[in-house]
């Protein structure tokens, strides 16, 4: 099996890609609940002039926030896995493997940006191919609702 995973490395690996499919779903559902809740608060509102702003700019920020917790739980899946012998660690010029450069990393692989002065090296590059996926699919959910509300919001009643 040394063509796919390393001799000798088989735990470690599983346990990232265990790692990384526990916080693709967590991430997910913490992506669907939220948008949930966003889509009970905003239908039930009468659009009112004047009031659309401050709407789409509750949208906006509640969006924002998503995306910042679930860059957090791939930073802290990358931060945790880092901790623990074999299943590798993060490389750049200023990397101390500290939960900082987790988050940065994780928010560079989420935001697809890749910026490449932190990169993650062994068995936990599993974990930013997936997260790169599931930001691109998470932004783009949330870039589809917020054109909906827009449209809703926005529409002129009187055409």
């Amino acid at each position: 099996m040394d063509w796919l995973i390393p001799d000798g490395r088989l735990a470690e690996h599983a346990l990232v890609a265990v790692v990384a499919l526990a916080v693709t779903a967590l991430t997910v559902l913490i992506h669907y609940e939220g948008m949930h809740a966003l889509v009970r608060r905003s239908s039930k509102r009468v659009v009112m002039r004047g009031q659309d702003r401050r709407t789409m700019l509750k949208i906006i920020f509640s969006l924002l926030v998503l995306h910042v917790v679930e860059i957090w739980c791939f930073g802290l899946a990358f931060w945790g896995l880092s901790a623990i012998p074999g299943t590798g660690y993060m490389h750049g010029e200023h990397s101390t493997d500290t939960l900082f450069d987790a988050i940065y990393l994780s928010a560079t692989t989420y935001t697809t940006v890749g910026f490449g002065d932190v990169s993650p090296v062994g068995a936990i590059r599993f974990i930013s191919g997936l997260e790169s996926l599931v930001g691109l699919i998470l932004i783009t959910w949330s870039a589809s609702f917020t054109y909906l509300e827009m449209s809703r919001l926005w529409s002129d009643p009187d055409a």
